[in-house]
């Protein structure tokens, strides 16, 4: 029987975040720069012939198994994992299979790095290799991006099925009809290790649901609150990708820090007392900026540091609830291989 693998990174939120969102990007479109990190979704299949479906999730002590059928019913348990199954089953017309599906993730849920989109992207990924499925990147993410933001009706945008699928640093623009253009940064290496010795990348534990978030935001955006901080937002992704490219690293911090203050009047639960303390610890003991990954509220918070106070940051910031957390930046998107 085939065993097949997928790794599947996670990614910084740069500067842009929130642009992607259907109902900003399909009016004035959505500028996006993010970068995958050494923190991966691990996924494994293991092929069975005994007419059973099993799915598990040990890092959310979730398992589950069913009888092998073409279109498993949604019952609470594990049901992003099903509507893989299900849709692939759908469009590529595939018999009944029998198989273990097992996942686990390096970083905790909830934590502001994608990890949603990205299980999904290493789920599909996984599939199309052991399935021979004709599936390129573009085709990968967007249909990541239609699993859960349409067929499961998962609030959220799209970068991170975009940089699950393709890796790297990406500069991604986002338009009306699901059109996205994915524009890889070709950053130098010094650029990236310098880049990675000024960041302290650090998780608050405390947990969010990104939806909740993203629901806010659509409320405020409907009613025009938030539409200059969005147009904001948008100018940071396009500004950093300059500053960055040049290894203009104050001009980065700078964006990043002023893209936070933009991004906390999006929804009033993007930041709590917590965040603000932990924010003002970094601030008090050498860091330039900072912001949360992704919606906010919890998860990872990740801060721009000369790199000879670091040290001092990391010792003040480990006295609170959370922990830093050693990362990469990484090249490389999903791949996926048969054993």
């Amino acid at each position: 029987m085939k065993i097949i693998r997928s790794l599947t990174p996670l990614r910084l939120g740069l500067a842009g975040g929130g642009t992607d969102i259907d109902l900003y990007a399909n009016k004035y479109g959505g500028y996006i720069l993010n970068a995958t990190i050494s923190m991966f979704i691990h996924c494994t299949i293991h092929e069975r012939n005994d007419g059973v479906i099993v799915f598990d999730s040990p890092d959310t002590d979730s398992y589950c198994e069913y009888k092998a059928v073409k279109y498993l019913e949604f019952d609470g348990n594990l049901d992003l994992y099903k509507a893989v199954y299900n849709r692939l089953v759908k469009d590529f017309d595939l018999p009944v299979l029998s198989f273990s599906l097992h996942t686990y993730s390096d970083a905790p849920s909830g934590s502001g790095l994608g990890g949603s989109s990205t299980l999904v992207v290493g789920i599909i990924a996984a599939f199309a290799e052991w399935l021979h499925l004709p599936l390129g990147e573009y085709d990968m993410a967007r249909l990541a991006f239609e699993i859960e933001r349409e067929d499961m009706g998962i609030t959220g945008g799209a970068q991170d099925q975009y940089a699950a699928t393709f890796g790297g640093f990406n500069f991604m623009e986002f338009y009306n009809d699901k059109r996205v253009i994915v524009n890889p940064l070709r950053v130098k290496h010094w650029i990236i290790r310098e880049l990675e010795s000024q960041i302290v990348l650090y998780f608050t534990n405390i947990r969010r649901a990104a939806k909740d978030l993203e629901e806010q935001k659509k409320g405020r955006l409907v009613g025009g609150e938030s539409l200059e901080a969005m147009h904001s937002i948008k100018q940071d992704a396009f500004d950093m990708k300059e500053s960055l490219l040049k290894g203009n690293f104050s001009n980065v911090a700078r964006i990043l820090g002023k893209s936070w203050e933009s991004k906390k009047t999006l929804a009033g639960i993007v930041s709590n007392t917590e965040i603000d303390k932990i924010y003002n610890i970094a601030m008090e003991n050498g860091a330039y900026s900072g912001k949360t990954s992704g919606a906010g509220a919890g998860g990872f918070m990740f801060f721009m540091v000369d790199p000879t106070k670091k040290y001092r940051l990391i010792k003040e910031l480990e006295k609170e609830q959370g922990y830093v957390t050693d990362f990469h930046f990484t090249r490389e998107g999903v791949i996926a291989w048969t054993i």
